[in-house]
């Protein structure tokens, strides 16, 4: 018996036929989205690289089985259904019919397999974890794919995005040194866009892609991506109408409130819900006196997170409850109190450990506003009897020591990819913290019995059992504070207003551009 996700007649069509979000109007065809892109990409094989830039770009070329709504549902993309089996341990997809990649070949079952089983096995390091638990892929026909588990894996319906799987064409790559394919130059999906040119230091030009499977999508004809270096000129390219859209961090904190005061202008803090980009500070468990529950725990009421979110992020983001962003799966906000009490914080240090050491906290070198937010956190441990020395540092500076573990605390924001066993497990399984890389278990957090509620709940199918498994974890976790958490990180899409659902999915600019339109 089969437990069925199938979509009803009604709502297929509609998912079909219109983008997640609820459209502005009636959509108009034609004209040139100018969006920002920085820092430039380093490439857009987005099955061979990962980072943000690639993905913005890229997300738009290539495409997944699934989209997700801002709520991480599940939507049709390349399947048009999917079924998964009372066990957990089996997933059919049910392909769209008459789709075709960028060159005229067209997309089948095959190309679903060589993508998550040989391609992606082999390029990308997230995937190959999730493949990890994939026993076999049958492929019946052109148009059916068949996954059996070795395990239920509850994560697994969240991973088909272009980001971490892309449908890779087979015939171009099957039996090529997949780094070294010269297709890598010229990016070939079977998205809404297609690559035109890439001038380097300048722009990326995408042009529609005539042949797309959802007739009169997209409606824009083409997407400039320039390539502006300096934050000042990037506001400046807004402000003068060379660009119309400014991702997410396109220009610093402080300029927002300027820049969103102008004419047909607007902002939104919407399609980040799956990435869920959680921001806190490492603590080194190691060193001495942060070993010590209460010197831990007085530092994390000693931290005014309210004024952060206000005077440095403009009001934009939430305050953290714990390990889990609220977009993410499972986020439970009814954790240990954790709220900003300097009082407390005060009597917590003084039964500590603490002894007048001085505590080295380096700050995330990404812009002025982060500088400043190291400049408050090291004014409120100061205000509680603490000693503490802001340690500058470059990016690469940033890296070595945060994977040398050269710190006391550290800055840092990650991802969570939706799912707790995707993008929050990784930060305190006590098995993932060998030093030498800045983004897994940095603090060290030891805890047997978390790890094994993490490995437990990850193999759960019954989504209310792994409901409240990760409830349990996160209430311990936050019990033991083995970091500082601060903010779920606000960061603004800003817009001209005649630019029609420009944020449309829990991926925002990344894949959303097939339902832009411009009301000219």
């Amino acid at each position: 018996m089969l437990q069925h996700f199938k979509i009803a007649a009604t709502a297929l069509a509609l998912a079909l036929a219109g983008p997640l979000a609820a459209q502005d109007g009636t959509p108009k065809s034609g004209g040139t989205l100018n969006v920002v892109i920085q820092p430039e990409p380093p490439g857009l094989m987005i099955g061979l690289l990962q980072n943000g830039p690639t993905q913005m770009v890229a997300g738009d070329i290539y495409e997944s089985l699934l989209r997700y709504d801002f709520d991480l549902k599940a939507h049709p993309q390349l399947a048009e259904s999917w079924e998964i089996s009372e066990d957990g341990k089996t997933y059919t997809f049910n392909l769209r019919k008459g789709v075709k990649f960028h060159d005229g070949e067209a997309f089948t079952s095959e190309d679903v397999k060589f993508s998550m089983d040989v391609f992606l096995r082999e390029t990308h390091s997230r995937m190959r974890t999730y493949m990890e638990h994939v026993e076999s892929i049958e492929t019946p026909d052109d148009h059916t794919v068949i996954v059996h588990l070795k395990q239920p894996f509850g994560p697994f319906i969240g991973i088909f995005e272009p980001g971490t799987a892309p449908m890779i064409p087979k015939h171009i790559y099957e039996g090529t040194e997949f780094a070294k394919n010269p297709a890598n130059n010229t990016p070939i999906g079977t998205g809404p866009f297609k690559f035109d040119e890439w001038v380097k230091g300048s722009y990326i030009h995408l042009v529609k892609n005539p042949d797309y499977y959802m007739e009169g999508k997209p409606y824009v004809d083409e997407v400039y991506y320039h390539v502006i270096p300096d934050a000042a000129s990037r506001a400046v390219a807004y402000e003068t109408g060379q660009v119309d859209v400014l991702p997410g961090g396109s220009i610093e904190n402080f300029d927002v409130p300027r820049i969103r005061e102008l004419e047909n202008t607007c902002i939104t803090d919407k399609g980040w819900e799956y990435f869920g980009p959680l921001s806190w500070i490492w603590i080194n468990n190691n060193n001495k006196p942060l070993d010590d529950v209460n010197v831990r725990r007085a530092m994390m009421h000693a931290l005014d997170r309210e004024f952060a979110k206000d005077a440095l992020w403009n009001g934009l983001g939430k305050v953290a409850t714990g390990p889990l962003s609220s977009s993410t799966r499972f986020y439970a906000g009814d954790t240990p109190d954790i709220s900003y009490d300097p009082e407390k914080a005060k009597a917590l240090l003084a039964e500590s450990s603490y002894n007048g050491e001085t505590i080295r906290l380096l700050g995330l070198p990404y812009g002025e506003t982060w500088q400043r937010w190291a400049e408050a956190v090291k004014q409120n441990l100061t205000e509680i009897g603490m000693n503490v020395d802001i340690v500058p540092s470059d990016v690469a500076g940033w890296n070595q020591k945060t994977s040398d573990r050269d710190f006391d605390l550290a800055f840092t924001y990650l991802y969570q990819y939706g799912d707790p066993a995707l993008g929050v497990s990784r930060s305190y399984m006590g098995d993932n913290a060998k030093p030498g890389s800045p983004w897994n278990n940095v603090a060290n957090y030891q805890n047997p019995e978390t790890d094994k509620m993490f490995a437990e709940a990850a193999l759960m199918a019954n989504p209310e059992d792994r409901r409240a498994a990760y409830k349990a974890i996160q209430d311990k976790i936050v019990s033991d504070v083995p970091n500082l958490w601060l903010l779920e990180l606000g960061f603004p899409t800003i817009y001209r207003c005649n630019i029609k659902n420009p944020v449309n999915t829990a991926f925002g600019v990344n894949d959303g551009f097939r339902d832009v339109w411009i009301d000219k």
